[in-house]
């Protein structure tokens, strides 16, 4: 099993793993924002007892190794900006990430999406990581395209997408081999 670190640090920021006391902050910088849950599998969250049961799972998965998350913060003064996970099957590793509306478009998720991606694929067992992204979401397109990775298709109907609509939407897949 990949024993992955509990921080990162990059230029600007701090990754580190969640503790179920992040769940407030999660709350009230991006849980109930409909632009934040828009492309995500997620509605905007109605109560903090609900984020609080996310973010304990999400420990849970981290102590199983299910799943590796951290949060994005700003090393200063740890303001949670958003968060990002891995899970690895096998030779490959799949990322999902979220932002706080008011850190878009600064390049923070493309500078998160890289360092991690660069441990993951400095890791003997890994060729692969990839994330998809809903068709008509540019921003995390984009963020994806700045960190090198490669758009290598359309998956029709993939992911459903409740904030916009009851059925499976389209989404980009992208990757990064070694």
């Amino acid at each position: 099993m990949i024993s992955p670190p509990t921080q990162f640090h990059t230029p600007r920021l701090l990754l580190r793993t969640p503790v179920v006391e992040d769940a407030t902050t999660i709350f009230a910088e991006y849980a109930t924002d409909a632009e934040v849950s828009r492309y995500m599998t997620w509605t905007p969250h109605k109560s903090i007892e609900t984020v609080r049961q996310f973010v304990e799972g999400v420990v849970e998965r981290i102590r199983t190794g299910e799943e590796h998350s951290w949060i994005l913060a700003t090393p200063n003064n740890d303001t949670l900006l958003g968060m990002i996970s891995t899970r690895i099957r096998g030779h490959k590793a799949d990322l999902g990430y979220v932002l706080a509306r008011e850190h878009w478009n600064q390049g923070y998720m493309t500078e998160a999406i890289a360092v991690v991606t660069q441990w993951l694929l400095a890791q003997p067992e890994i060729f692969r990581v990839w994330a998809v992204c809903d068709a008509e979401n540019p921003g995390s397109a984009r963020a994806l395209e700045k960190a090198n990775f490669e758009r290598e298709g359309i998956l029709r109907r993939w992911l459903m997408h409740p904030t916009i609509s009851t059925e499976p939407r389209d989404c980009y897949i992208f990757g990064r081999v070694r």
